[in-house]
């Protein structure tokens, strides 16, 4: 071997054979390939994170403020609500119904008190009448 000085330049030639360059090739592509495919790993882990950390959060605030109903209520909620209140305006219009039902029973046994009583004085004139007639009107 001989000591020549190593001179590299742009004019430099160096001679291999083409094996060892397409494996150059290959192991620089795997690792290009290899460390492009670490960062997008690491690029999804910290989305993934971002986003459940997100969503802790708005468990959180939901968890907090929904019974407090600062969050509105369900649809169906609403409904249940109407349903309820349409029950009550049931309830209280029935309940006047027999309020005055009870207000038709006192006036019926008040009239049939009267009607006994008409009755009770019917007979009397009646029999007073029938007195007269046999009586003649004279008395004796």
């Amino acid at each position: 071997m001989s000591n020549k000085p190593l001179n590299i330049g742009e004019e430099a030639r160096v001679q291999m054979p083409m094996k060892t360059v397409a494996s150059l090739i290959v192991i620089v592509a795997m690792g290009v390939w290899g460390y492009f495919g670490i960062v997008e790993k690491l690029n999804q882990h910290s989305t993934r994170l971002e986003l459940m950390e997100k969503d802790l959060t708005e468990n959180t605030d939901f968890r907090i403020k929904w019974p407090r109903g600062q969050l509105g209520s369900l649809p169906a909620d609403s409904e249940q609500f109407m349903m309820i209140e349409d029950l009550y305006k049931t309830t209280d219009k029935l309940n006047a119904h027999i309020e005055s039902m009870a207000l038709n029973k006192v006036n019926i046994e008040f009239l049939r008190k009267q009607m006994d009583k008409v009755l009770v004085d019917i007979e009397k004139l009646k029999d007073q009448n029938r007195e007269m007639k046999y009586t003649n009107g004279s008395s004796h």
